[in-house]
């Protein structure tokens, strides 16, 4: 029996995506609107407090850059 790429066991490919809670994505928009891009301490220091790791973090502000871009 073969795992999938998203289970433990599984080798390589892609993470399940995240689903952000209602809270989280509050906490992540107010601070996005003080700083669009957070250096590593402020990117740990959230992955932190929110229970998220830096990498969540970081492709959540990567993302929100891009749909800003998108809506100018």
């Amino acid at each position: 029996e073969c795992s999938g790429p998203e289970e433990p066991g599984g080798r390589g490919g892609r993470r399940m995506r995240t689903a952000f809670s209602a809270e989280q994505i509050s906490t992540l928009e107010s601070s996005f609107q003080r700083q669009q891009y957070l250096g590593a301490a402020e990117r740990r220091q959230l992955a932190g407090r929110m229970r998220l790791s830096e990498v969540q973090i970081k492709t959540w502000f990567q993302n929100r850059r891009m749909k800003l871009k998108r809506q100018l």
